[in-house]
């Protein structure tokens, strides 16, 4: 994998930042996304010790800015081997009648256009050179609903549709395209979803251990270090102490 670039979407913070951090232990070239840049400076100082790394600060929402960052890569970071589509967040946690349309724009908008806009940018560099590997970050809301969880487990929902039909529609080109679908993962995702109320999101972690951000990222690299031909097209992963969305054995 030495010879190998992977460019990691939402790297600032959160399972980003950890499979970043997994990949240059282990070697693998990273360019870096986010929108914060003052973040995505500080994890390349910290890295690049390792491996050569490439910063791009976009918003995924932006369909232009994805595409102008991305075209306009150097020579050192054309060739892109991984992509970890995993930028995306939960705003809100209401019923349908309640949800406030704003909190639905932006998880339609980051969860499910901003990782179509940039899968629209490097799918043609993997078809060109015949090898690629593209990760979705889903989430177990993707596979079932929960209350309140509405837009959110639709956006998720649309992750795991997206995902099974890049795999039919690339289904020749020598690209592997698979889903990771994390549970319960202590993260600063619910300060983002209870808006920055520290009280709430810490809660929602409190009873029991949840995931930890490394924990994916060392199940994402195990996924891209597979023999070329295996293909984990969809993992399922929670912490042993929670069964589903709304079943978590809490002490």
């Amino acid at each position: 994998m030495s010879a190998k670039t992977a460019l990691i979407t939402g790297a600032t913070s959160g399972i980003g930042a950890a499979t970043a951090k997994y990949f240059a232990k282990n070697g693998i070239h990273l360019i870096l996304c986010g929108r914060r840049q003052e973040r995505l400076t500080t994890l390349k100082e910290k890295l690049e010790n390792h491996v050569n790394v490439h910063t791009l600060s976009f918003d995924v929402r932006n369909k232009s800015a994805v595409k102008e960052a991305i075209e306009n890569l150097p020579e050192d970071f054309q060739k892109i081997d991984i992509l970890i589509n995993n930028a995306g967040n939960a705003h809100g946690l209401d019923t349908i009648q309640d949800g406030n349309t704003d909190d639905w724009d932006a998880m339609l908008d980051i969860n499910v256009k901003g990782l179509l806009y940039v899968s629209d940018s490097i799918i043609p560099k993997m078809i060109a050179q015949n090898s690629g590997h593209i990760i979705n970050i889903g989430s177990t809301a993707g596979k079932e609903v929960y209350p309140k969880g509405n837009v959110y487990c639709a956006s998720k929902h649309a992750v795991d549709a997206i995902t099974q039909g890049m795999r039919i529609d690339l289904n020749g080109y020598n690209i592997r395209v698979g889903a990771v679908n994390p549970g319960m993962v202590e993260t600063e995702f619910s300060q983002v979803r209870f808006k920055g109320d520290s009280d709430k999101a810490d809660k929602v972690y409190k009873g029991f251990k949840p995931l930890q951000a490394e924990d994916i990222a060392d199940i994402i690299h195990f996924v891209v270090t597979r023999p070329y031909h295996v293909n984990i097209a969809d993992l399922v992963v929670m912490s042993v102490d929670q069964a589903s969305s709304t079943i978590v054995n809490k002490k």
